[in-house]
């Protein structure tokens, strides 16, 4: 559903919670006119959640809340993030991929993109020991998938003899001061070439060239835990960053549902040394699955 000018999504069948549609980069201008918008669109919302624009960290509305993180690089210069904000381990990486004639470039959205998307997603079905779930992906859906918030987002592929081999999609916010790395992948076999740590610097350097002040990688943790990737994040310079996140309880069911904690996903409440051996036996699983596979 629509309210203005943003896309409201509803997720989940017991409990619905609705939230604008990209969420770290799109935000309420005024939150109660969302809340009595819902109220009356004729469709059951039980919660509606949202993020508090940074650089405001300190809660500046009323609404139960409960604080939720994110990966902020804060962003002024490209150099003073290359030369002090940074560990020397991903400087060196971003110099290889550059050795290893990894060119990046401005992509504009249309076919030559989209088909470099697809190929990219359509590489591994597994990545990071679980199954990839947009392995397959068909030129429509890459279409569709990576055509949102046309009008402020930017694009960068890594190319390696012209072929492209990773992309990032940038996507900014209506004020044009933070943007969220909405989509950043590389293809696993160039690897070896370092191309997502000159993506993350090619992201940094358009960031500061449009006068973005914070650059968001999505969450620094989900949930307890701490991985390659919150790592990865690490050291390239991105930070924990605890924001409020606003639950509205729309009707008594969301009230409940906030009270005892269940609007919070299943996976989010399983003790992370249990999650942590469920994770490990699905890598097995999947990687046995698919060395036989490609045996066979």
């Amino acid at each position: 559903m629509k309210f203005g000018n943003k896309d409201i999504a509803i997720q989940g069948q017991l409990i619905r919670i609705a939230r604008l549609d990209g969420e770290k980069y799109t935000f309420p201008d005024d939150p109660e006119e969302v809340v009595a918008s819902l109220r009356r669109c004729g469709t059951r919302v039980d919660l509606f959640t949202f993020l508090q624009k940074l650089p405001d960290t300190s809660p500046r509305y009323s609404y139960p809340f409960v604080m939720d993180n994110l990966a902020v690089l804060e962003v002024s210069t490209f150099d003073n993030w290359w030369n002090n904000q940074i560990r020397s381990y991903p400087r060196n990486r971003a110099r290889q991929a550059q050795k290893k004639g990894v060119v990046l470039r401005e992509i504009e959205f249309g076919d030559e993109l989209v088909r470099g998307i697809r190929e990219v997603y359509n590489e591994t079905p597994i990545r990071q020991g679980k199954r990839f779930p947009h392995y397959g992906m068909t030129m429509e859906r890459a279409r569709q998938y990576a055509g949102t918030f046309l009008d402020r987002s930017i694009y960068v592929g890594a190319f390696l003899d012209e072929k492209m081999i990773g992309f990032i999609k940038l996507s900014m916010d209506e004020s044009r001061t933070q943007a969220c790395l909405v989509h950043i992948l590389s293809m696993a076999q160039h690897k070896d070439k370092a191309p997502t740590n000159a993506l993350i610097a090619e992201a940094v350097r358009t960031c500061a060239k449009n006068g973005v002040s914070y650059l968001i990688y999505e969450n620094f943790n989900y949930g307890n835990k701490e991985d390659s990737l919150t790592h990865f994040k690490e050291v390239n310079g991105f930070q924990r960053l605890d924001v409020p996140r606003y639950y509205v309880p729309l009707t008594a069911r969301g009230r409940i549902a906030f009270s005892y904690g269940l609007h919070r996903r299943i996976v989010d409440r399983i003790p992370e040394p249990i999650a942590e051996k469920f994770r490990d036996i699905r890598k097995a699983w999947y990687d046995r699955r698919y060395r036989v596979s490609a045996e066979s």
